[in-house]
């Protein structure tokens, strides 16, 4: 049975359910989440999404994103995405949650009102291979930086997310 997200109005109101792709299709607000995990050196963990993904495959990204199942509350979908792709789990706190829309080459459209939560992890991750191809750390200043110089080898939101973020994740 395919997922499903959790469509909802501007002020966070669940409104619906919907299968994860029809949503894409027809760019549906839903809601969404993305984790940013540091470590005490104050590295952002990236990840790389596996090769075979319907949409940005092999483009890094941030630690992980996905979507909240029907009655899980942020912390808790980001913990148990957290576990599922990199093998670990950690505290987080959402730093703040905002909209973006962003439409793909293939005809699908992420349209998130998206909870940005940080969390620490000195570790190496345990990454799941059907969703993670690789990972890396680098210091914000340097995937600035990075962006700015290669933009295509990012996803979309990530590069959306980054911009929103970059003082508050500094300061977070």
């Amino acid at each position: 049975m395919e997922e499903l997200v959790v469509l909802v109005d501007k002020n966070d109101n669940q409104i619906g359910l919907m299968p994860k792709m029809e949503a894409h299709e027809k760019a549906v607000l839903h809601r969404a989440f993305s984790v940013f995990t540091f470590n005490n050196k104050g590295e952002l963990l990236l990840q790389q999404r596996a090769a075979h993904k319907y949409h940005s495959p092999l483009l890094w990204t941030n630690t992980c994103c996905s979507h909240q199942r029907e009655g899980e509350t942020n912390i808790e979908a980001g913990k148990r995405r957290l576990q599922e792709e990199m093998g670990f789990t950690t505290e987080l706190k959402e730093v703040f949650s905002f909209i973006y829309k962003a439409p793909f080459e293939n005809g699908l459209t992420e349209h998130e009102l998206d909870h940005v939560m940080v969390g620490d992890f000195d570790g190496e991750p345990n990454i799941n291979k059907e969703e993670v191809e690789s990972y890396k750390w680098m210091l914000l200043e340097d995937v600035k930086n990075n962006i700015e110089n290669n933009p295509d080898i990012y996803t979309e939101w990530f590069k959306i997310i980054f911009k929103e973020s970059y003082k508050k994740l500094k300061n977070a």
